[in-house]
């Protein structure tokens, strides 16, 4: 009864969300273009398909994947898993914590890859670059970046850095970049950092951010929890571009060879 009046309560909270954008979108098709809506039966279903589903993982967000997250991140902090066999209970941010990093390198890595957002920004970056552009190299890349990322990001949280020191030092190597890397490449890769940041990615990053801090001695979950977003964001506009940059590396140097020959 109570998992009931959840999904009911949340299927309300969605209704309410989701309205707004289709008065919109019918009121200019209808009002300002004055046409009339093509296929309105499946558009109809589409947003009830939409209501549904995000009601439901909604739920699943509160039932499994921020407790999951929370949990592991105790687990992998806790005095016994990281004090095992150690008289002196010396903390070490290295070495004792990581299992932590691993975990989110891992963490990170397998929910980019499984990103809906970048798997369709990945195919139609294929289709527009006329096959240039490989969808799985672009999902690889930025799931390197996003594990990259994530797990620097709680080395930052066990080790108690301001956040805006490694954001800054991030977005000059960006800046950087963005002079050498390929002009096509680099649009895309600053949309490969927000499209990360959607439904499967931010629920387990958030959580484990906050687990972590929230186990960690000396931190603050409001402080110190938040952020790993940021480098989840920030990291694969630097693989994607440097990705880049190899490739025509690469190209170039296969160019050379066939034209000495």
């Amino acid at each position: 009864m109570e998992l009931l009046e959840q999904v009911l309560d949340t299927l309300l909270v969605t209704i309410r969300d989701v309205v707004p954008i289709a008065i919109i979108l019918f009121g200019f098709q209808l009002g300002v273009l004055k046409r009339p809506v093509a296929n309105w039966r499946r558009v109809a279903a589409g947003f009830v398909y939409v209501i549904l589903g995000l009601s439901f993982f909604l739920v699943g967000l509160e039932m499994a994947l921020f407790p999951i997250g929370e949990s592991m991140a105790e687990q992998l902090t806790s005095h016994e898993f990281i004090h095992e066999g150690d008289l002196q209970n010396t903390v070490n941010a290295w070495q004792d914590y990581y299992w932590v990093y691993i975990f989110a390198a891992a963490i990170g890595f397998s929910t980019t890859i499984a990103e809906p957002s970048l798997i369709a920004v990945a195919i139609k970056a294929n289709q527009v670059s006329g096959g240039t552009i490989g969808i799985q190299g672009l999902r690889i890349s930025v799931a390197i970046g996003v594990a990259f990322g994530i797990a620097l990001g709680c080395f930052r949280i066990v080790v108690g850095d301001p956040i805006h020191y490694y954001i800054m030092a991030g977005y000059v190597l960006v800046v950087i970049q963005t002079f050498y890397a390929p002009k096509m490449i680099v649009p895309l890769a600053y949309d490969s950092g927000g499209v990360t940041t959607s439904t499967v990615t931010v629920p387990l990053v958030a959580a484990l951010g906050l687990g972590l801090a929230t186990n960690v001695e000396g931190r603050n979950p409001l402080i110190d929890g938040f952020g790993l977003i940021a480098f989840a964001s920030l990291f694969p506009m630097i693989t994607v571009m440097g990705y880049a940059q190899l490739v025509e590396f690469k190209n170039r140097t296969q160019k050379e060879r066939d034209n000495a020959l």
